[in-house]
């Protein structure tokens, strides 16, 4: 590819990314708090065992919509809220940059769950958590019938993303930044 191509490409996905990160961008407080409330009702639903799981944990980090996009290079950006006993404790956003064969918009899902609070108070001393760097994320798979595979609830920081059709596989969230924001 070209230089002058490979820069076209570069900057029409700094655009798609930049128009979803300003519609992002914009949610209040209010709205936060409610689309995190439809997000957890979709993963009960989706996922067996799910309310009894966040329940257990010391905390939730929910966000509803991540928007990534990408022509070759690529970024996602989201914003969620961090519950504790089931109330809002504090707003985030989730931010990632990648390279390599990409192309188009997809919106999808992220729960973290903090199943110790030790693991918790590790992502909340840090300005800025990066996945991989920070802390390791372990995805869980659901297995035959939608059951949670217990083996890997036993990990301190666990995590589900979720499309418009239900769990996703085969997916990381290595390189994401999460970091603490006003709301």
């Amino acid at each position: 590819m070209s230089p002058k191509m490979l820069a076209f490409h570069a900057l029409l996905a700094f655009a798609l990314v930049a128009g979803a990160v300003r519609e992002s961008h914009a949610a209040s407080a209010r709205a936060i708090d409610a689309d995190v409330d439809a997000a957890l009702s979709r993963f009960y639903r989706t996922v067996g065992g799910a309310r009894e799981l966040v329940q257990d944990a010391a905390g939730v980090l929910v966000f509803p919509s991540v928007i990534k996009a990408g022509i070759g290079f690529g970024g996602e950006y989201g914003e969620g809220a961090l519950l504790r006993h089931g109330h809002t404790d504090d707003y985030y956003n989730m931010v990632s940059a990648s390279v390599g064969f990409q192309l188009g918009v997809q919106a999808r899902t992220v729960i973290i769950l903090f199943m110790t609070e030790e693991a918790l108070w590790d992502f909340r001393r840090k300005h800025g958590w990066k996945v991989g760097v920070d802390g390791s994320v372990t995805l869980v798979t659901v297995g035959v019938g939608g059951s949670i595979d217990t083996n890997q609830i036993r990990r301190p920081v666990i995590g589900f993303i979720l499309d418009q059709k239900g769990l996703m596989y085969n997916l990381t969230l290595e390189g994401s930044k999460i970091s603490r924001i006003d709301r």
